[in-house]
């Protein structure tokens, strides 16, 4: 597994492409956007991911979520800390409220964990000063199952999401600074219903941190074929590492 390189939207964390930057960064003290950021702000401050959602990272989000292989969580929390780490820097000085993305309660007895509230626990414990961050699950609630939103298109996204989340006690988050976590960013359009309904219960602001990003096929960055072999032994073994904790 290897973190996401390159240039990224400052805002959302898509690949984007900077043509006529030296080895394709920005300059000193500007901050790239992507196209679609450059149009809309979305609702949040900033979201990052660790890595694509492919090869070994993909494999341990779905032995998590799919075959209860809970000793997965804890790599995968590793990664996250990593990603946490880095956005700290940009991230108000104070606490932060740590909210995991929600699970519909019959998904949630089916599954047997939030595997979103799993990983946001073993990536605490990770951090240098985890104080600064404090979990707040049940903050958020997911009011009615929205089924998987595999192969629905944006719209069909966010009119299946809407209204699906709801804030039980803004005291919890009230001008707060919240820090979304979940374990993959696919479109943004669970980022940004939570966000915003986040926002409307009084948080400051809303910041957010996955695993893993599916990145657009045209943004995928290439990898040099020497390091081809190495990304997919690294799969096997990270893969191992979780089914033996």
């Amino acid at each position: 597994m290897r973190p996401l390189r390159g240039s990224y939207c400052a805002v959302c964390g898509q690949v984007v492409h900077l043509p006529g930057y030296a080895d394709g960064k920005a300059a000193e003290g500007e901050e790239p956007r992507c196209q679609l950021c450059q149009r809309v702000d979305p609702p949040f401050e900033r979201a990052v991911a660790y890595g694509s959602h492919e090869g070994g990272l993909r494999d341990l989000i779905h032995l998590l979520k799919f075959e209860q292989v809970r000793p997965a969580a804890k790599v995968l929390g590793q990664v996250l800390a990593s990603t946490i780490a880095g956005m700290e820097k940009a991230m108000p000085v104070g606490t932060i409220e740590v909210v995991p993305v929600p699970l519909h309660r019959s998904r949630q007895g089916q599954r047997g964990f939030n595997q979103a509230e799993m990983i946001a626990r073993r990536a605490l414990r990770q951090l240098s000063r985890p104080k600064r961050f404090d979990l707040c699950t049940g903050a958020l609630v997911r009011r009615r199952d929205t089924g998987s939103q595999l192969g629905l298109t944006s719209h069909q996204r966010r009119e299946n999401l809407r209204g699906a989340f709801a804030v039980s006690d803004a005291t919890r988050i009230l001008k707060r600074d919240v820090l979304l976590i979940d374990d993959v960013y696919t479109t943004g359009t669970t980022a940004s219903e939570c966000a915003r309904v986040l926002l409307r219960a009084g948080a400051a602001r809303v910041w957010v941190a996955t695993v893993a990003r599916t990145l657009k096929i045209s943004d995928v960055v290439a990898w040099p074929e020497s390091e081809l072999e190495d990304r997919s032994g690294e799969a096997s073994a990270a893969v191992g590492i979780a089914a033996h904790g």
